[in-house]
């Protein structure tokens, strides 16, 4: 066989597929000068042409006057929506200056600032300390995609005017005379319908809705709108004036509107960092309803992806939490994530940094890893304050934040249960003695205090509707313990597993495997302390269940009572001399035998007394209609959590009505 010549054979296929390449010089290199690029890819701006970045360019002339504003150097902004469909945004601030650039002496420092990208005077940090122009591109930007602009600037109760068409200026820098304002600057613009498309329109709810946020912004600027386009059904105020002395916490209240709280008040507050590099403004509440939300911005400028400054934010709240929980003794509070602390909480947070880093010329995300520890520190130390100086307000958020931890574990747990159920068919407890119908119609399953008592139960009950769930003695008490503790509680765990109808939000009383929960214990004090703990177990993680009428108590009798061949039952004490009175009165030597349990009656008595549909008495466990739910949830609380002082507090003001006490 000849040998083969692998790389010649390459070459030459290589040269039989190859097409002849069309000429390709220095003449195919393109060189876009002046605003050239912002027309031709207007996305790299601000990020694209659709409506949203239509509206940017308006944001871009309110964040140049809101930084004249933080700066110190204006009070008043002017956001008007002019008939013709053009925008005008007017400062009262120091103006853009007129006078030729040292290093374009035959340009005003007004036309390089409007021609000409990267140029400004936010650079070097001298004219504004903080501010939220940083690029030097969006007044150029938005010159560059408007058909038309109209600069005034106001210097020295003087009005100079320039015109610009498509980015270039078509009217020279001309004094039109004095001025009632003394400094100052508006821009009325047109955006370009060759850019954004004919139908392209400015919405003026949506702009009424950013000049509002941006006054809630700065505690110092008055905003003033107008608008004189022809009003629709969804169009906002022809006038209006914007001013909030209370900043982000006039927000906050504007948007919660009186709605119930986790706390008495809202944490507010604003602080310079220790390091003099910005400082920072919060508002923070937890409604009890509704859907959190997190809005933040840096030097105004609203980044809805959030960024660094949001997560010191978060790291300082969680952390407080955290130690606030281990100084109060709440050993929960360890497992709190951002996640519990902020998942329904509706927060707001304005920073103000030097120099801030954004992801993007339309700065949604702020990546300056420095805010993280500056505002960390900074909140964390007012936090804590906060939290110890409003000690009613730190209990009943760490309970509300630790109660959102225990949900998003019971979240997490019916979810490993409903991968593991689909793959293979979850096992019922092993000591569940079931039904033998499938349909819940019908059935009832008894939870029973004691393998012994389960015993009993099993021989007395009717095996085709009536199941019986053997618990062993007092279980786990899940108002006091952590969420850990109770998945991990082998009781539990089994009568969730037996319920299969979930637990926390993911309750359904609907996938209930039986019509009634009966539960069943001894009738003496140790019984009912575990039918509370049962019970509060219901409240508190199977709360549908309670609420639609399908959890029972049993009333099994603690004595029986025989003369001459007549038996009665009696379920308590006072009901035993009760029939002594009445039914065996004037009888002689009453034959009186106390059950020491369930387990001790003869499955014939407890079937003929209990579990004998036709003749036992069942009490419905319900929640009253007529009080209020936080109410009842503090009550539980108080009687069964893990503040002893509560309980001792509740004996105390209620031992004058006991009654029939046996000491």
């Amino acid at each position: 066989m000849p040998y083969l010549d692998h790389n010649a054979l390459m070459n030459e296929l290589f040269a039989k597929s190859t097409p002849t390449p069309e000429t390709y010089s220095a003449k195919d290199i393109e060189v876009l000068e002046g605003l050239e690029p912002v027309r031709r890819r207007p996305g790299m701006y601000i990020g694209g042409t659709d409506e949203r970045a239509l509206h940017h360019l308006v944001i871009e002339l309110l964040d140049n006057a809101m930084d004249e504003a933080v700066a110190g150097h204006a009070n008043r902004i002017d956001l008007i929506v002019n008939e013709d469909g053009s925008i005008s945004v007017q400062d009262n601030g120091r103006g853009i200056p007129i006078d030729p650039h040292p290093k374009f002496p035959n340009k005003s420092a007004l036309e390089v600032i409007l021609t000409t990208l990267h140029s400004g005077a936010k650079f070097g940090g001298k004219s504004y300390s903080t501010s939220g122009g940083l690029h030097g591109v969006g007044l150029s930007v938005v010159n560059a995609l408007s058909t038309r602009l109209i600069v005034e600037v106001f210097s020295k109760r003087e009005i100079w005017k320039q015109e610009y068409v498509e980015g270039h200026p078509v009217t020279p820098l001309e004094n039109k005379g004095p001025s009632s304002q003394r400094s100052g600057t508006r821009i009325t613009f047109y955006p370009d319908s060759k850019i954004f498309g004919e139908e392209a329109r400015f919405k003026p709810s949506t702009l009424y809705k950013i000049a509002r946020s941006k006054a809630y912004l700065f505690k110092g600027v008055t905003i003033h709108w107008q608008c004189y386009q022809v009003s629709n059904h969804d169009a906002p105020p022809a006038q209006a004036v914007f001013h909030f002395p209370g900043g982000l916490s006039d927000f906050l209240d504007e948007v919660l509107q009186g709605a119930p709280l986790a706390t008495p008040t809202s944490f507010t507050g604003e602080s310079a960092f220790s390091e003099g590099e910005g400082r920072v403004e919060w508002a923070v509440a937890w409604p009890l309803e509704g859907e959190g939300f997190c809005t933040s911005y840096c030097n105004t400028i609203l980044t809805p992806e959030g960024g660094t400054h949001e997560n010191g934010f978060r790291q300082a709240i969680v952390k407080a939490l955290r130690a606030y929980g281990e100084l109060v003794g709440n050993k929960k509070a360890t497992g709190l994530t951002a996640e519990d602390c902020f998942g329904s909480a509706a927060c707001v947070l304005s920073v103000f940094l030097r120099e801030p880093q954004f992801q993007g010329q339309t700065k949604e995300k702020l990546v300056s890893q420095e805010a993280t520890r500056f505002i960390e520190s900074t909140l964390k130390d007012h936090f804590d304050h906060w939290l110890t100086a409003n000690p009613e307000a730190g209990h009943s958020l760490l309970d509300y934040v630790i109660e959102q931890m225990e949900e998003r574990l019971r979240r997490k747990q019916s979810k490993e249960i409903s991968r593991a159920s689909a793959t293979r068919k979850l096992r019922l407890p092993g000591k569940l003695a079931d039904c033998s119908i499938e349909s819940a119609e019908g059935t009832e399953v008894f939870l029973v205090e004691g393998d012994s008592a389960g015993g009993s139960a099993k021989q007395a009950r009717n095996r085709k509707t009536q199941a019986i769930l053997p618990l062993r003695g007092k279980i786990l008490n899940v108002a006091s313990a952590t969420i850990d503790k109770m998945k991990a509680n082998q009781e539990i765990a089994d009568m969730i597993l037996a319920l299969g109808c979930g637990v926390g939000k993911d309750c359904d009383p609907k996938k209930l495997r039986y019509e009634r929960v009966i539960i069943m214990t001894d009738a003496d004090v140790d019984g009912a302390h575990i039918a509370s703990l049962l019970i509060t177990f219901f409240f508190q993680q199977m709360r549908p269940v309670v609420e639609a009428g399908y959890l029972y108590l049993a009333q099994p009798p603690l004595y029986r009572l025989t003369y001459g061949g007549k038996s009665i039952y009696a379920h308590d004490d006072a009901h035993r001399e009760r029939l002594l009175a009445t039914e065996f009165k004037g009888a002689k030597k009453v034959d009186v035998s106390r059950f020491k349990g369930l387990g001790e009656m003869p499955a014939i008595q407890l079937k003929e007394t209990t579990m004998d549909p036709q003749k036992r008495v069942l009490q419905r466990v319900l929640i009253p209609s007529d009080v209020n739910m936080q109410d009842i949830t503090s009550f539980v609380d108080d009687l069964m959590g893990r503040s002893p002082e509560k309980r001792f507090a509740y004996i105390q003001e209620n031992a004058q009505f006991v009654r029939d006490l046996d000491v």
